[in-house]
């Protein structure tokens, strides 16, 4: 269906409810964030451009490339990019290394080490620090690279300030410790490093959390009517729904 049929569907109420329901709005430290949960058995896809090499760059562009019978239900942005939107840093799709890996040197908050990756995929999905990842023998049917790492095997990123007042609408993933869940989450108001970290440690139980974004964050949560709009994005993570599944 294409997109423009999509949003004329919504709009007059008629859209059914998707699939994929996973997304809710929790309140931690007195501020408001909408998380997504998403599991092994869910769709969940990586995007950057087309085969062409044509920049996707926003939900809709993905949803109206997607199969006749396939919606897009859930997605965020994925990490940082370079002025022309490319990833800065890893990025597979499909098994195929689109971009290499970084050590995240002069990249504003990609620089302050150690960054991460998420790699997904074949029955796993898993947040790991970049030189743990590379010393690991994974086979990423997806991967994306970002920075910093907000939760390290349980314990903060050290460089994580409880009173720093650098605040931004913030947006990342944290995995669980048997690779079967991933929650993806948003703040819904500005909020600093730390406290988005302790998001996934204290209130999810999350060992390992990479953030993602902050600032141009957006998602899309179909559950939720919310679907957030602005400048081109780089890589977008999302969750993919057909009507024949």
């Amino acid at each position: 269906m294409k997109l423009w049929a999509k949003a004329l569907i919504a709009a007059l109420g008629l859209l059914a409810s998707p699939a994929y329901s996973g997304c809710k709005a929790v309140t931690h430290l007195n501020i408001p964030f909408t998380i997504c949960e998403v599991g092994v058995d869910d769709d969940l896809r990586l995007w950057h451009s087309d085969s062409e090499g044509t920049l996707y760059g926003s939900f809709g562009a993905i949803d109206s490339a997607l199969g006749e019978d396939e919606t897009l239900s859930f997605a965020m942005n994925a990490g940082m990019y370079h002025q022309d939107r490319s990833p800065v840093g890893l990025f597979i799709e499909n098994y195929a290394e689109r971009s290499e890996i970084a050590s995240g040197g002069g990249y504003g908050n990609f620089g302050l080490t150690p960054n991460g990756v998420f790699c997904f995929g074949d029955g796993t999905m898993q947040v790991i620090e970049t030189g743990a990842y590379r010393n690991a023998d994974l086979n990423c049917r997806y991967a994306t690279q970002s920075g910093p790492m907000l939760v390290i095997d349980g314990n903060l990123h050290p460089r994580l300030l409880p009173d720093s007042d650098s605040r931004y609408i913030r947006n990342g993933v944290g995995t669980s410790a048997d690779g079967k869940r991933a929650i993806f989450a948003i703040s819904d108001r500005p909020v600093n490093f730390h406290n988005f970290a302790t998001l996934f440690r204290d209130a999810l139980g999350l060992s390992n959390a990479l953030y993602f974004d902050g600032s141009v964050s957006r998602l899309l949560a179909a559950d939720l009517d919310r679907w957030d709009i602005g400048l081109p994005l780089g890589v977008i993570v999302g969750v993919v729904v057909s009507a024949n599944r």
